[in-house]
C-alpha cells in the first residue's frame, strides 16, 4: 500500500471542504480540556480531534481495563496501559497535527484551578456524581469565565430521543438524559454512551464557533 504523506496544510484544506474555512480556522485554535477519558471523554476526544480542534487538554488517572473496551475509544493491545497514552496515540494516528497535552493525574479540590487555569472550555467526563458537582462547582466559582460542557445521565437502554442538551446558566451545558444512573442501571452500551458524547462534543463545537444557545 502507498505510504501517504500529510502535511498540516493538507488535512485542514480537507476540513474546510467539509466544515468552511470560518468554522476550522476558529477550531484550530480553540483549546479544550476532557476531564475523564472513559466513555464518555474518549469518544468526545475524538470526535473534537476529527473536527480538527487544535488543543487537547486530556486528563485521566486510570489505566484502560477489559470492560472498558465495550464503549470506549481503547482497543485489546491497549490493556493496562494509562488511558492517557493509549487515547494519545489514537489521536495523533486520526489527527497528527493536534497538540495534545495529557496528565495522569486525579483532579481534586486543591489542584483542579491550576491544572485547568489554561483551558477557556472544560469538558466534565467523569463517572461518579460526586466529583462532577466538585468540578463544576469550582470552575464556576473561581473561573465564572469558561464554558463548561457536563454529562449526565447516559446508561441502560433506554430511547436515544431522551438525550438533550440543556443550558443551565450562562456558561453551563448539561448533556444526557439526566435520569439514568451507571450504578443503578443493568447496562452501559456504547451506543448511549456515545449518543451522550455526541451531544458534549456538538455542543463544544458550538461554543467554539460562537453558538451559544441549544
Amino acid at each position: 500500500m502507498k505510504n501517504i504523506k500529510l502535511t498540516k496544510n493538507d488535512i485542514y484544506r480537507a476540513l474546510e471542504e467539509r466544515q468552511g474555512k470560518t468554522l476550522t480556522e476558529a477550531l484550530s485554535h480553540a483549546r479544550v480540556a476532557i476531564c475523564g477519558l472513559g466513555g464518555l471523554g474518549s469518544n468526545v476526544a475524538v470526535m473534537l480531534a476529527r473536527a480538527g480542534v487544535g488543543s487537547l487538554h486530556l486528563i485521566d488517572f486510570d489505566a484502560v481495563d477489559i470492560t472498558n473496551l465495550n464503549r470506549q475509544n481503547y482497543t485489546v493491545q491497549q490493556l493496562g496501559r494509562y488511558k492517557t497514552d493509549a487515547l494519545c496515540e489514537y489521536l495523533l494516528s486520526v489527527a497528527p497535527f493536534c497538540n495534545i497535552k495529557s496528565e495522569i493525574v486525579k483532579l481534586n479540590e486543591e489542584n483542579i484551578c491550576d491544572i485547568l487555569c489554561d483551558d477557556s472550555i472544560i469538558c466534565e467526563a467523569f463517572d461518579s456524581a460526586e466529583t462532577k458537582a466538585m468540578l463544576v462547582d469550582l470552575i464556576i466559582e473561581k473561573y465564572p469565565e469558561k464554558y463548561i460542557v457536563s454529562g449526565s445521565g447516559m446508561a441502560g437502554i433506554g430511547s436515544a430521543n431522551k438525550m438533550q442538551t440543556r443550558r443551565v446558566g450562562k456558561r453551563l451545558y448539561i448533556c444526557g438524559d439526566e435520569i439514568s444512573d451507571a450504578y443503578e442501571e443493568t447496562a452501559l452500551l456504547s451506543s448511549r454512551v456515545m449518543l451522550c458524547a455526541a451531544h458534549e462534543a456538538h455542543m463544544i463545537i458550538r461554543l467554539i464557533a460562537g453558538e451559544y444557545n441549544v
